[in-house]
């Protein structure tokens, strides 16, 4: 996982702003008689040194970034201790200068002092601002990252998907098969195959053309009419030129599924599916036939709905009346698989 970018303040702003106040404290000298060029070199560097001191010991005392907010009893002392470290320094190069440069006659050290604690609060409130913002800044990067992340996980979790009553239920129509002799338990055997192999190849892919989800659920209503015979039926009635569109992978199984688990399929009340496209939609769409006892409780199409949204912010239309129940999936045109 990348990690934050460390909160910094350009040499710029610390210099530049250094200077400028050491200039700005010289200023009054330029007005007095008896100030020579030596007084305001003395003032601008007092200044100077005693700015970049406070902006680098600022810098330095700021916590690292936390995904939680600084205590702000922690920011008190620090400012409390800021300030009474720029006491001290102040003193320090007051005194200095005045060994150095052999001065007799300086401004009053209490005029030092007050000035120290002026440019002391003023960079400490300027810089904390920053670093609030910066703060606001990486919680919100931090935040994104953690929602792709948990999507990312639930997409995988979508993709995996895949039914496996419909492999049990496979598996107990080839034994029937099997046990009733039926020459074409070979071919069941070659379509479940093609199936599950399928299956395990697009486990990886977020889009597959419609072409190719296609030429699967062939297979798939082939495994589905073995075990449903004529009680069973898809209908396609697509536009070829539309067969280079994609989809998520399994939401056509999905959808198949989802309407034979809530309606009846038997000989006597056979479940006919029409599969069409419709502008840029394709749908599928089954008669209402009802099981008894069933409860939709809306899984398997927010399972499909989430993987739109999350590939290409897009959502599924649901159709339904007193005699018919369609589902619209979005057809994609300008796709690549990650």
């Amino acid at each position: 996982m990348e990690k934050a970018k460390r909160f910094q303040v350009s040499l710029k702003v610390i210099w530049g702003s250094s200077i400028a106040l050491a200039v700005m404290a010289s200023i009054p000298k330029l007005f007095d008689a008896d100030s020579t060029p030596g007084d305001l070199l003395i003032n601008s560097s007092i200044t100077l040194l005693f700015s970049l001191f406070i902006w680098y010991y600022n810098i330095y005392s700021l916590p690292k970034f936390s995904s939680q907010r600084t205590n702000k009893s922690l920011f008190n002392w620090k400012l409390l201790l800021s300030v009474v470290m720029g006491i001290l320094l102040m003193v320090i190069l007051v005194i200095a200068h005045q060994e150095l440069f052999q001065v007799s006659k300086m401004d009053a050290p209490i005029m030092f002092e007050l000035r120290g604690v002026l440019i002391n609060l003023i960079v400490y409130m300027f810089l904390h601002l920053l670093f609030q913002n910066y703060q606001t800044q990486q919680m919100g990067v931090e935040l994104e990252r953690t929602k792709a992340v948990h999507l990312g996980a639930q997409y995988e979790l979508l993709k995996q998907q895949v039914n496996p009553h419909f492999l049990f239920n496979s598996l107990n129509t080839l034994k029937s098969m099997v046990d009733m002799q039926d020459p074409q338990s070979s071919d069941f055997i070659l379509k479940l195959s093609d199936f599950y192999r399928f299956t395990l190849e697009s486990r990886k892919m977020d889009l597959i053309p419609l072409k190719e989800e296609l030429q699967i659920i062939d297979s798939f209503v082939y495994l589905l009419k073995a075990r449903f015979e004529d009680g069973f039926e898809l209908i396609k009635e697509i536009d070829e030129k539309q067969y280079d569109c994609a989809i998520p992978p399994f939401s056509l199984q999905l959808l198949i599924e989802n309407s034979i688990k809530h309606n009846v399929v038997s000989l006597d009340k056979p479940l006919r599916i029409k599969l069409y496209t419709e502008n840029d939609f394709l749908v599928i769409e089954n008669p209402i036939q009802l099981k008894r006892g069933i409860v939709s409780t809306g899984v398997g199409l927010n399972n499909i709905n989430q993987r739109f949204l999350h590939l290409v912010n897009k959502e599924i239309e649901i159709d339904k009346t007193e005699t018919h129940f369609k589902v619209k999936i979005p057809l994609i045109y300008d796709y690549h698989n990650n």
